[in-house]
């Protein structure tokens, strides 16, 4: 596995001692990096898309290829935050939203929201289309008091261990929430006035 644009360390090895006209067959850009009689380091640059690579060398007048077959993964680069509202009343429904853009594959990719350090929502998603494509995550929730008081983020996690890649990890610039207090209902407080009022002139 393979960023895309990256390159990749490749080590041909002869199964023989004494091999003859050992090289690494590609139209990709290489760079020798070291050799012995019986294997050679090459770096090849650029890897844009999937490719197969062949190892080729005689041995005893015979020969032999071993095929390296590398995939390239689009990873995590940006991390967008994005809340619905910057200043919400208690108890009001916002939104909150992660996008990850031109990612693949999907498979492996584990989307979390959070408000300070508590998970909000996560979401691994699946999918193994090898061309790069934007993942959303939408959440809905309530503001609470406490919200206030902490930063909303996002993390991204695209796990490629399982398949001879990497951890990558990814985060987004945080967003503050404005939390304010309800404001009162007018009508409300006009029949509690009268209310009173009525109360008042009762008892008078």
């Amino acid at each position: 596995m393979v960023g895309s644009g990256e390159f990749q360390v490749i080590n041909c090895t002869a199964s023989c001692t004494d091999p003859k006209s050992l090289v690494l067959e590609t139209h990709l850009n290489k760079t020798l990096l070291e050799s012995q009689a019986q294997w050679k380091l090459f770096q090849v640059y650029n890897i844009s898309k999937d490719e197969h690579l062949v190892c080729s060398f005689i041995c005893a007048g015979k020969q032999e290829t071993k095929v390296f077959n590398i995939t390239v993964f689009y990873p995590p680069k940006q991390v967008l935050l994005t809340l619905s509202h910057t200043s919400v009343a208690v108890g009001t429904l916002f939104t909150i939203e992660c996008m990850v853009p031109a990612v693949a594959p999907l498979e492996g990719l584990t989307v979390t929201l959070l408000c300070g350090t508590e998970i909000l929502y996560n979401q691994t998603f699946v999918g193994t289309a090898r061309f790069p494509q934007d993942a959303v995550v939408t959440h809905h929730t309530t503001a609470h008091r406490e919200d206030g008081l902490h930063n909303f983020s996002c993390e991204a996690w695209m796990d490629l261990r399982s398949r001879g890649g990497g951890l990558v990890h990814r985060f987004s610039d945080p967003q503050r929430l404005e939390v304010k207090e309800p404001e009162p209902n007018n009508q409300m407080v006009t029949i509690m006035i009268v209310i009173v009022l009525l109360l008042l002139f009762w008892f008078k």
